[in-house]
């Protein structure tokens, strides 16, 4: 098997995992059918009923002590992570870092963010006290990328599991080795904890959807638009609720105050990391012109020199999708008959699953290479006369994901005028690695947050429960009982509680 073939092979019953920079089997897994994936519901089902019932101290021990195993078995996991996903081990172990750093969040402050509150019942239920209390949802389906196949699911699994929640998690085709691995490490830090708390399902597009109809209690998935928008409609037959972390077009905007030698470093590392298969990756940059010739000779330079590889000489790997090669092609192409030139690369650049760094100037606004998610080691930079026009450009996409600014006395301001769900000043992609840090988007980019608080509280349902503390003769209001003298009480108490304000 090349290079060039499919990261997965299929039979009917098997999945075959390859490294994608060589071809070289890895693995073979079985696929789990919609029986064998009912089946890890119902079990996941059972575990939930235990799970779900400890303290958030003793939750907060058994992830703790996960995050303790992924620890010990570090080299292995990002040994497999090279393998299976391509990229460098230094990537791998920034990328398993990031999810520690999560897992650890989600441990330490779900009680803080889901505990019971005792909320304020108003001057006319004071005889009432009023509690806000959250409840795990149950079982969680969680559909997972390929690109960070770690820390990405993980944004939704730690915090459904410290919630206390039960997870079923299907990982990519392209990544089904590492989601195994991660689920066995929880396993093996828990030996006394009943099975099915976390669980594995493997498969391809079918197997997700059987995920999606098993009578799971929320589907959060992680992957391109259209398929967000096929599990959305799937799930809306059973009115399954789900948060759907979608595709990025994110803009970086310089102004012309930006520090030009750090933006122009950010963005070469943000554009081409990870071969540019990032959702929250830089892929397009609006730039002042005033500091236009410096900033894209900088790009130039830095890129100039970083080389894809598998080696550990190599800045980033291979496309780890085949099939994304020609869609990065096809944008290339599109951009360069719209009026783009090419400073650096073309489609020349792409040489089998290795695509060389292209940066691609002042191509048309209409073109796929500024429209829609590229998701390779691409950018496209455009000359804007100000700040306005660069605002008005970045938000103009169809996508809101992430975004970065750079400005040394605007960089605030001008974030807080973004249609985005994230923003990083003087940086990029630097809200992913902050945990308190909800992340997701708007518009085609998704629906929900993953990350922080915010995150936590998408995998519980609020509780509201008021508790009558005493009676007041005559006053009660929920009832037949109540008499014409006191609703002549409140209608002089309602104008002066409520009708006052000019």
């Amino acid at each position: 098997m090349s290079a060039s073939d499919t990261a997965t092979t299929e039979r009917d019953d098997t999945l075959t995992s390859v490294n994608p920079a060589t071809g070289e089997v890895l693995a073979t897994y079985r696929i789990d059918d919609e029986d064998a994936v009912q089946a890890a519901v119902v079990k996941a089902r059972t575990a939930a009923a235990t799970w779900g019932t400890l303290s958030y101290d003793e939750r907060k021990k058994h992830l703790l002590r996960w995050a303790s195993k992924l620890v010990e078995k570090s080299d292995e996991f990002c040994e497999l992570i090279h393998a299976e996903n391509g990229k460098p081990r230094d990537d791998a172990y920034l990328e398993l870092m990031l999810a520690l750093e999560h897992i650890t969040w989600a441990a330490k402050n779900a009680e803080k963010v889901l505990k019971p509150k005792k909320v304020s019942p108003g001057a006319l239920m004071a005889n009432f006290a009023a509690y806000l209390e959250q409840r795990p949802l149950g079982v969680i389906g969680v559909i997972g990328p390929w690109n960070y196949p770690v820390y990405t699911p993980n944004g939704s699994i730690a915090y459904a599991l410290a919630a206390g929640n039960a997870v079923v998690f299907k990982p990519s085709e392209f990544s089904t080795g590492i989601g195994n691995f991660f689920t066995t490490a929880f396993t093996e830090a828990n030996p006394g904890l009943p099975d099915g708390v976390f669980t594995t399902v493997n498969g391809y597009g079918v197997t997700g959807a059987a995920l999606v109809r098993s009578g799971v209690d929320k589907i959060a998935f992680t992957g391109s638009t259209a398929t967000g928008k096929k599990i959305m409609a799937a799930a809306s037959d059973t009115l399954t609720p789900v948060l759907l972390e979608c595709g990025g077009k994110d803009a970086v905007i310089v102004a012309a105050d930006g520090d030009i030698k750090a933006a122009a470093d950010a963005v070469a590392w943000g554009a081409t990391g990870n071969s540019g298969q990032t959702c929250a990756g830089v892929e397009r940059v609006y730039v002042d012109k005033s500091v236009a010739p410096e900033f894209i000779a900088e790009v130039k330079r830095i890129l100039t020199d970083v080389k894809p590889g598998s080696d550990d000489k190599a800045a980033y790997g291979p496309m780890t999708m085949p099939s994304q090669i020609d869609i990065v092609r096809r944008h290339i192409e599109d951009a360069l008959k719209n009026g783009g030139k090419a400073v650096l690369g073309g489609v020349e650049s792409i040489k089998g699953p290795f695509i060389e760094p292209v940066v691609i100037v002042d191509a048309d606004e209409s073109s796929e290479a500024v429209t829609e998610e590229t998701f390779g080691p691409t950018v496209t930079i455009r000359t804007v006369e100000g700040i306005d026009e660069a605002v008005r450009l970045t938000n103009a996409n169809k996508y809101g994901l992430g975004s970065a600014v750079y400005s040394r006395k605007h960089g605030l301001e001008i974030a807080r005028r973004l249609k985005v769900g994230a923003t990083s000043v003087n940086s990029v992609l630097g809200f992913a690695a902050i945990s308190a840090l909800p992340f997701g988007g708007v518009g085609d980019s998704g629906i929900g947050r993953i990350h922080g608080a915010p995150g936590m509280l998408e995998f519980s349902r609020p509780h509201s429960i008021a508790v009558q503390r005493f009676t007041i003769p005559g006053m009660a209001l929920l009832s037949y009982s109540r008499t014409d003298s006191t609703m002549k009480l409140l209608r002089k108490l309602v104008p002066l509680l409520h009708g006052r304000h000019k």
